[in-house]
């Protein structure tokens, strides 16, 4: 049974063309976040990355990792502003190798729009392919879903997935942890992109500001603080692991800074943070303030100006601040660890 009537794909919503010239609009950037061992370029129908390299180790272990940006993407919406999120992308995925020692090799990115608008998408993935730059890490592939009906015309999600290397005695972890270690914290560059769902309501639904208001406390608009990319921790903290002994690294994401660094905390431990030894910049301070949100929840859901943490010998805490510093990250000793009992249960995190 017909109707008499010619559809096509472009009727429902799919542009073919715009999709390709989407495609050729990021292959500049894309470029740009390469490594010798990647073996051709985007357009295939997979990313090819030449392992040989790891015939080096004794015992490679491959790490992986997989997210997205959460409700951050509704403020680059918002702001009509694309060419940041993908640092955003690129610190979730590839830091969350990084804690375990790991070396990132390679990241394939995932784009779901209502649609291709080419311009936009290859902002994204111009930031994307910026940060993969920054980290040493291959852009070798990805996908742009247009879905017409399910998203609307200016909404889209990024995700995407990342692998990286270790070699097996260089293995970061809670087995590493010693009674006697400190805790070395990382300062962030703001909210980075966690908590976005409660700051949302806070300053949209619960204040009423608009993202072009002068933030005094802030020194910029509230969009420009709130679209402030994600700080990328990869190389600071690969040359942290090279130059000292670390035992372990927790990157401060969803579930905030004490139950994030609880999961690398070994029952045979407890470990005290020292709330007095940082001042969390103005963005938390002010979420609280106008949201009526006491610490404790605070600290549940946002970084607090915490952003990576290492776990590492008391003697070699001094040399560990100073290096980060060198490497353009402000960096401080947060807390101590000791014997399971001495400032809670074992593998408890508390704050003093």
């Amino acid at each position: 049974m017909t109707t008499g009537r010619s559809t096509s794909y472009a009727d429902a919503g799919v542009s073919v063309a715009e999709g390709d010239r989407a495609v050729e609009l990021m292959k500049q950037w894309v470029a740009k976040a390469t490594r010798p061992e990647v073996v051709g370029g985007i357009g295939g129908f997979a990313g090819l990355f030449d392992a040989s390299a790891l015939k080096d180790y004794d015992r490679p272990l491959l790490a992986s990792s997989a997210d997205g940006v959460g409700t951050k993407v509704a403020i680059a919406q918002r702001m009509d502003r694309h060419d940041t999120i993908g640092f955003d992308l690129v610190g979730m995925l590839v830091d969350d190798l990084v804690v375990c020692g790991a070396e990132p090799l390679f990241l394939t990115d995932y784009i779901a729009c209502g649609k291709v608008v080419p311009e936009r998408i290859a902002d994204i993935v111009k930031g994307i392919a910026m940060a993969c730059a920054e980290t040493g890490t291959a852009l070798v592939g990805g996908e742009t879903a247009e879905h017409p009906g399910l998203l609307g015309p200016d909404e889209y999600d990024v995700a995407g997935s990342t692998t990286g290397v270790v070699e097996a005695d260089r293995l970061l972890g809670a087995d590493r942890v010693r009674d006697g270690d400190v805790v070395i914290a990382m300062a962030s560059s703001g909210l980075h992109s966690n908590g976005y769902s409660l700051v949302r309501r806070v300053f949209f639904d619960i204040a009423g500001w608009e993202l072009d208001r002068e933030v005094p406390e802030f020194g910029q608009t509230l969009g420009e603080e709130l679209l402030t990319p994600t700080r990328l921790y990869t190389k600071p903290c690969l040359a942290l692991a090279d130059a000292v002994e670390v035992h372990a690294m927790s990157h401060i994401t969803g579930g905030g800074l004490a139950a994030n660094l609880a999961r690398v905390v070994p029952a045979s431990v407890s470990v005290r943070l020292d709330r007095s030894s940082w001042t969390p910049p103005a963005v938390f301070s002010v979420v609280g303030e106008l949201g009526g949100i006491a610490t404790e929840h605070l600290d549940e859901a946002l970084n607090m100006g915490v952003g990576m943490v290492a776990v590492l010998p008391a003697e070699v805490s001094d040399e560990a601040i100073s290096l980060l510093a060198r490497h353009g990250v402000d960096a401080w000793q947060l807390g101590e660890v000791g014997a399971a009992g001495a400032f809670g249960a074992g593998g408890e995190v508390v704050f003093a």
